[in-house]
């Protein structure tokens, strides 16, 4: 009995190591297959190929500042309320012409008291003078002493100064006075208000900018590689989104392009420093012709600058950078798997970017779901213009 229990026992031990060895057998079989399937899986993509293309140097501007080199504060030359304003905003005024209209109610006073001191100061200075007389005559009898004649011409001396100080001061009221008109420190418009009829102001405080406006100012930093493809003269297409110009504008504008956009003409009127000098970054200063009243000397925002004047490049799509840097692409190998490639880029026209190193033409380059890819995937890319690789 022992001995069949021992066979069959033995048996059993056989099977289940036989059935352990068969199940690791098969899985290492599916895992060598499930690899073999990953290795051989393909994904569809979309691709392009790096061609010599026209590029036109885009430029999105998160912000632009606009000012005038011909521009200045009209500033009260002294305190009080605004009781008129002569020329509104949009005025044209020369030089000297009043802008604001400031009424002083404690200079009528003060003038008063001024010219009661003036009086008081006189009478004083009178009474000094006789007793500075009758001592210079008593000094030349010797019946004074020393002392008591260097006392009251001291003493006139004194009076004198104060009839000064007395007419001085009255001469400055009157001045303020004169001054309560606020004019225009030069020729031009008047762009901004920065008060109002009613407002109490304080001497030296701004109230309107006045200036000639019909061509405004603004410079973007570029980077020399940019730069470079840029000259004196040269102009570009400034857009701004509608929305975003109503923003800063006013809700009332009604002037300018219709449609959903405001464009205006830039030229570039200075690069700093020029190009015959060796620089990383250039300061671009562009003009805009503003005669139609439109912009103010102001910041705006969400504008784009896209050159006029383009140039040959090697160049793929925007859309075939990995990251907002546009320094990394995923092209397509001869054995069609991916591999990551860094790349120098320049300038883009909104739609290509140019390559400056890294590609070559006719590289394939990925331009549709590139954020989930990786190095050594095999893919089957669709060729824009046609084809597959």
């Amino acid at each position: 009995m022992k001995k069949y229990f021992m066979i069959g026992l033995g048996i059993v031990l056989a099977l289940s190591l036989t059935i352990i060895l068969y199940g690791a057998w098969l899985n290492q079989r599916g895992e060598f297959q499930i690899a073999k399937r990953l290795n051989e899986r393909s994904i569809e993509l979309e691709g392009a190929r790096a061609e010599m293309r026209i590029i036109r140097p885009k430029i999105m501007l998160k912000a632009i500042n606009f000012d005038s080199k011909t521009m200045a504060d009209a500033v009260a030359l002294t305190s009080g309320r605004i009781m008129e304003l002569t020329a509104p905003k949009g005025s044209v005024v020369k030089k000297g012409d009043t802008v604001f209209v400031i009424k002083n109610e404690e200079l009528p006073l003060q003038i008063q008291q001024a010219e009661a001191n003036i009086l008081s100061a006189q009478a004083e200075k009178h009474s000094k003078e006789n007793q500075y007389k009758r001592f210079l005559l008593l000094k030349e009898k010797d019946a004074i002493s020393a002392q008591q004649f260097d006392d009251a011409e001291a003493a006139y001396q004194a009076a004198v100064a104060a009839v000064n100080v007395a007419e001085a001061n009255l001469g400055n009221l009157r001045i303020q006075v004169a001054r309560q008109n606020v004019t225009a420190p030069l020729d031009g418009q008047v762009m901004k208000l920065y008060r109002q009829p009613g407002a109490y102001v304080q001497s030296g405080t701004p109230l309107a900018l006045v200036g000639d406006f019909s061509t405004l100012y603004f410079s973007k930093a570029m980077n020399d590689d940019i730069a470079r493809h840029l000259a004196v003269g040269q102009q570009a297409e400034l857009v701004f989104s509608i929305t975003d110009f109503k923003k800063v504008y006013d809700a009332n504008y009604a002037a300018g392009n219709l449609g959903n956009s405001q464009k205006f003409v830039a030229s570039i009127a200075e690069i700093e420093p020029p190009l015959s000098v060796p620089a990383v970054m250039r300061n671009v200063v562009w003009n805009v012709d503003n005669r139609a009243g439109v912009l103010e000397p102001q910041t705006y925002s969400s504008a784009s600058l896209q050159s006029f004047q383009g140039y040959e490049s090697l160049a793929v799509p925007l859309d075939a950078m990995t990251d907002s840097g546009s320094d990394s692409v995923f092209i397509v190998k001869s054995d069609n798997t991916l591999e990551e490639r860094a790349v120098k880029t320049g300038a883009n026209d909104g739609k290509y970017i140019e390559v400056l190193d890294g590609l070559t033409k006719g590289d394939i380059v990925v331009v549709s779901g590139t954020e989930d890819l990786k190095s050594g995937i095999r893919a089957t890319v669709s060729i824009q213009g046609g084809g597959t690789k």
